[in-house]
């Protein structure tokens, strides 16, 4: 079968550029919101997975493994896990061992509004910068206790809605009706803990009113140890009622929980990109049915209905191409980083390369798809009639 050349493609695109301008535009429409529906599922997942420290273990209260911020430990636990678990890692005699307190608190702001929106605020010892490896303390310094001070997130400022200004290090979070000073501020790339707000466990504990803890966060060294340990540990001590899971698959379960949200992401881009598809193939038949005659002249010629519809999908795959890479730069340029809040806290929308890969596929799919079932009608039609259609 002899091809029409390429050139002869590239050269019917701008035969109308009312038309292909209409064209590449819908294209990048529809894959904007396809990459903004890809990078928003792939920016959660990366910060949820981003999250668990690899070689960590939480001890929960039995029944909880779901939500540390419902899981009740004793205060004794910390050192009872730290005595009893071997392989615990230590560094110049400090235990990798982290009693937590979790507990979603309305914060405000000195010029915000009266009630202020649930924020995760983490009671933590200093032992929890060594658990959490990811967590760097970028300005000011750790919380003293009892002296109601906090440590912020990098991205609370976006989670409680306000001003980074209103976060600085020497002002003040009103939590429980009473003014809490910042003295520092941490970050955690890439994980849903830079949402957070730390301060002293035992500052907490009174604030809340509990004595038990959420949960003690363990690192183990793996040259001596694994997870069985920790395992065995919570299982042997029957009379505290605590169970053991890694880190890594405690949030592995927390993603699990929003799959629903992800699912209604694909679904609504998914749905979106069909209706551009239709709309896709009303502008190809409205523009190869005004070619009829053309495409039966070019019968006569000897080129094969197989050979016109390659050179006409060429057409079409051009013009969604550009409408694609056109949404791409978008897509790099505003989305990328965008911060969006969820309950757990804070994540940005990611434009990766397996996102962009997803947005040219949806961009190629709709110009072969978009373009084969108007081609086909119009050739379906005898070469006489064709050279006769006005």
């Amino acid at each position: 079968m002899t091809l029409l050349p390429f050139e002869y493609a590239v050269r019917n695109l701008g035969r109308s550029r009312v038309r292909l301008a209409l064209s590449v535009l819908g294209c990048a429409l529809v894959v904007l919101l396809v990459l903004a529906a890809g990078s928003f599922v792939r920016g959660m997942g990366l910060a949820i997975g981003a999250t668990g420290g690899e070689y960590n273990a939480i001890i929960l209260g039995t029944g909880s493994e779901e939500s540390v911020e419902r899981s009740e430990v004793g205060a004794a636990v910390a050192g009872l896990a730290a005595a009893s678990i071997p392989g615990v890692r230590t560094r110049a005699g400090a235990v990798y061992v982290s009693p937590e307190v979790h507990v979603q608190m309305p914060l405000r702001t000195q010029s915000g509004e009266e009630q202020g929106p649930l924020v995760l605020v983490r009671g933590v010892t200093p032992s929890a910068l060594l658990v959490h490896s990811s967590v760097r303390i970028v300005e000011g310094r750790f919380p003293s206790a009892g002296a109601e001070e906090l440590l912020v997130g990098a991205a609370a400022a976006t989670r409680i809605g306000a001003d980074q200004a209103d976060l600085a290090v020497g002002r003040s979070l009103d939590i429980d009706g009473r003014p809490w000073r910042i003295v520092g501020r941490f970050a955690s790339p890439g994980t849903v803990v830079e949402a957070e707000v730390w301060t002293d466990l035992y500052d907490l504990k009174t604030t809340t009113k509990r004595e038990t803890d959420s949960c003690v966060v363990v690192t183990l060294d793996p040259r001596f140890a694994e997870f069985a340990d920790v395992d065995v540990f919570a299982k042997s001590r029957v009379d505290l009622e605590l169970t053991a899971i890694g880190e890594t698959e405690y949030y592995a379960r927390l993603a699990g929980f929003f799959a629903p949200i992800r699912a209604v992401a694909w679904t609504t881009a998914a749905l979106i990109g069909l209706g551009g598809l239709f709309g896709g193939l009303n502008t190809m038949y409205a523009a190869f049915a005004s070619r009829i005659r053309e495409l039966g002249t070019l019968q006569s010629l000897g080129f094969q209905r197989g050979a016109i519809v390659v050179s006409l999908v060429q057409e079409s795959v051009l013009a969604t191409a550009a409408g694609a890479l056109t949404a791409c730069a978008i897509a790099v340029m505003v989305l990328d980083g965008v911060a969006v809040r969820f309950s757990m806290g804070v994540f940005g929308l990611t434009v990766d390369a397996p996102v962009l890969a997803v947005g040219l596929g949806a961009g190629l799919a709709l110009g072969i798809v978009g373009a084969l079932p108007p081609a086909w009608r119009c050739l379906r039609m005898p070469i006489p009639l064709a050279l006769k259609a006005v």
